[in-house]
């Protein structure tokens, strides 16, 4: 984020994309000291607004505030992660099911693309572009179900988890090649027009897989 977009926001708006930028990008790592000082020098502001952003990204459940210490960034929650992701496996499942037959051919074909771009992204072991391009991947299918409350629900859960899921293939980088092949699975059914609750289950199952293969990483 450049600093003249901050005439575009306000200031501790400004100051919550900076600092929240910084933690999911990795520029700030767990268990690291916000000096609300130093960060207000940064951005040219009094620390009012570092303050409020600091409170919104507690919120968020990126900072945590401990006495004598102030604002940290918070570690990687792998239970919350699990838990959440459990939960967007059944929305996200449910979300394509009132996507069929709404997906334009012009939507098929960049869905396509999108898988192949992917496959590129792993022979390169481009694994956070390959995140990316996933999380586009299933935006489209989400943003075709005609239910703002269900996409507002999986949108906020997605970002809960977007500190590990930037580098969850990482960890699990055999999970990439295959989560491609169900891609190729879940279109085929779309181009098929195929009953929503099959659809549903294979997405569904796609997902839980994921959660499946970050949960016995350790044993690999």
């Amino acid at each position: 984020m450049e600093k003249n977009q901050i005439s575009t926001m306000s200031k501790s708006q400004y100051a919550y994309e900076y600092l929240r930028s910084r933690i999911l990008e990795g520029v700030y790592v767990p268990g690291q000291r916000i000096v609300i000082d130093q960060v207000a020098k940064e951005l040219g502001t009094s620390t009012i607004p570092i303050r409020e952003a600091i409170r919104n990204l507690e919120s968020d459940g990126l900072i945590v505030y401990k006495p004598y210490s102030g604002a940290i960034v918070s570690a990687i929650n792998e239970t919350e992660y699990i838990e959440v992701l459990s939960v967007i496996a059944i929305l996200d499942g449910y979300a394509a099911s009132l996507s069929v037959g709404r997906l334009t051919s012009e939507e098929l074909e960049q869905l396509e693309q999108l898988n192949k771009q992917m496959a590129e992204a792993v022979e390169n072991f481009e694994f956070e572009k390959f995140s990316q391009l996933n999380r586009s991947f299933h935006t489209i299918i989400l943003e075709k179900c005609g239910n703002a409350f269900l996409i507002d629900q999986i949108v906020q859960s997605q970002q809960r988890l977007d500190r590990i899921r930037r580098s969850i293939f990482t960890f699990v980088p055999q999970r990439a090649r295959e989560s491609i092949e169900e891609h190729a699975t879940i279109l085929k059914l779309f181009k098929e027009n195929a009953p929503r609750d099959e659809i549903e289950k294979v997405v569904r199952e796609h997902r839980l897989t994921t959660l499946t293969a970050f949960q016995n990483r350790k044993s690999i």
